[in-house]
Parts: structure tokens; sequence; C-alpha cells
């Protein structure tokens, strides 16, 4: 297969690591106060992803652009994560001085057999999801969901959600840190409780919650050698692509992430395996793919 080599520079970076009371999260795309990635090797190479877009926005297509917009994370959950909900741009905004809110999905990388996951509640309103969270009616409130390697989940603000023991993940979301911490097990870090946020939490829930044909799409298998859409919201589009052999990617968004998922291969005569995420920037054209690799891909939309 023909092609040209880009001459713009595909952009790797080392991840920011964190360990968590309940698993370990690395932070692999990100530009944040709390986790801001570098970049790895080339000619900007050791610059925090924050010092790149600030310092060159146009391999971004971000002129004016306040800051980088999306988040992304590999979980990995030895024990099941406190039970949760991040609110939305409009109540981060006149809450939480001026942040923005929390959308994110999941794409479901292993976990073990019949595992489920919170995914909504089963009050009928917001007096009755008062009631059980205030009378701690865990088990009678909560919703659980069984999921299997390869699932994927939209993750809508509001969403009451927990991730549970023995799921491995991969996480696209708002650039944002914002979560509400409803229930935590009664777990101690030095010997007290993590903070609740019971109030908020209470506000931003969303009740009835939705429909879970809203936001959970099941494991199938999709066209080899193509980018195959997941989700395409405000904030991301997302993509699953298996790669066959060969095949070419055309980059015509402002960036296009590009995460490893499994197996290996190259990207423009560049070795790429399981676990490494990077950057296609703005202008870089086509790319050319080799390999028995699986990848997910997030972009946005050319007005972001």
């Amino acid at each position: 297969m023909n092609h040209s080599k880009s001459k713009i520079e595909i952009l790797f970076f080392e991840p920011v690591e964190k360990r968590l009371i309940w698993g370990n999260e690395s932070w692999t795309v990100c530009a944040h106060p709390h986790g801001d990635c570098r970049v790895r090797e080339g000619s900007y190479s050791g610059l925090t992803l924050t010092q790149l877009w600030e310092m060159h926005p146009e391999l971004f297509g971000a002129k004016g652009k306040k800051e980088f917009p999306l988040l992304v994370k590999l979980i990995d959950a030895k024990a099941d994560s406190s039970i949760q909900v991040h609110p939305d741009d409009r109540y981060a905004g006149d809450n939480e001085n001026d942040s923005q809110g929390k959308t994110e999905c999941w794409y479901i990388l292993d976990c073990e057999e019949n595992t489920s996951m919170v995914l909504g509640h089963k009050a009928a309103d917001k007096i009755q999801l008062g009631e059980m969270i205030n009378n701690r009616r865990w088990e009678e409130l909560l919703d659980e969901t069984a999921v299997s390697k390869g699932d994927f989940i939209q993750m809508v603000p509001g969403t009451v959600h927990a991730v549970k023991g023995g799921v491995r993940l991969l996480e696209i979301q708002q650039n944002s840190d914002l979560t509400y911490r409803l229930y935590d097990y009664g777990r101690l870090t030095d010997g007290k409780p993590r903070p609740l946020h019971i109030k908020q939490a209470m506000e931003v829930i969303t009740a009835p919650a939705p429909r879970k044909e809203t936001y959970v799409i099941p494991a199938v298998e999709r066209p080899v050698n193509r980018l195959n859409e997941l989700i395409s919201c405000d904030y991301y589009t997302v993509w699953e692509m298996t790669v066959d052999k060969e095949t070419v990617i055309s980059q015509e968004h402002p960036f296009l992430i590009v995460c490893v998922i499994s197996g290996d291969g190259m990207i423009d005569g560049r070795q790429i395996k399981e676990g490494e995420h990077f950057i296609l920037p703005s202008g870089y054209g086509k790319a050319f793919l080799q390999g028995d690799v699986r990848l997910i891909l997030a972009g946005v939309k050319d007005s972001y």
C-alpha cells in the first residue's frame, strides 16, 4: 500500500500513575491540575500537555481555546469504587468555581465472569431518592447491570455509578475531576472516612434514572480496518477500530487521541503496542497502520 510520511510528529506521552483506596488509575492523556502527562519523545519531549497546549495550540486546532478538552484514563479496580455521581456543566459552573461538568464513557477492557457495575438507581422520584439515601437503603436503591469485555457505556452527568472490583476499563471524559461521593462502604484513609458529598449528589442525580438502553452498548464484532463509531456527543466522538494486516486512517479532526487496547503493530513505521496512548495532531493527514491491533480513538468536533 502506498503512503506518504507525514512531517508532523505523533505525540506520545508518559502517563500519570495514581494509587487509590480501591485500585489504580493511569491518566494517559491529561492536562489537568491533578495530573498533567509529559511528552515522552521527539521535539517536544519533556513538555507537559498543558505546556504544549499553551505553546503550540496549532497542534490541536485550538487557537483561543481555554484548555485541553479531554482526559483519558486506564482504570484497574481491585475493589469496588465509591458510589458516585458527576455534575453537568451548568451545575459545576454555578457551584464549583466555573469548573466544567463531567460527561464520561467507559470501554470494558477486561472483567471477571458474572461481573456487574452500579449503573443508575431504582427510586421513582427525587422524594423517594432522598428517603432511600437518608435511610441508607443502598441495596434497594442501587441498580446493577451485568457487563462483559468489549461493552461500551456512555455515562451522562446525574447517573449514579460505581466500578466493581475485577474490572479494567478505558475511560474517556471531559477534562474534569469533579466527583460527588454518595457512599463509600465505611472505608477509612488515615483512620478517617473519606468525605461524602450527599447534598451535591442529591441535587445532581437524575430521578427517575434514564433507561439503560440509552447508555449501554453491548460488545459485538465490528468490521475490521475501519473506524466504527461508538458514541458522538457534544464533548467527544469515540470509535473502535481493529487493524487486520494494514489499513489507512485519515486524521481530519482538530486532534485524534489513539489508545492501543490490545495487540501490537506499526503506525507510519513506528512500533506501537498495548497500553500506549498518543495524539495525531491537527493536519496530520493519512496514517498508515500495520499489524494485529485494536484501538479506541477519540476526537472532538471542529467547533469545540
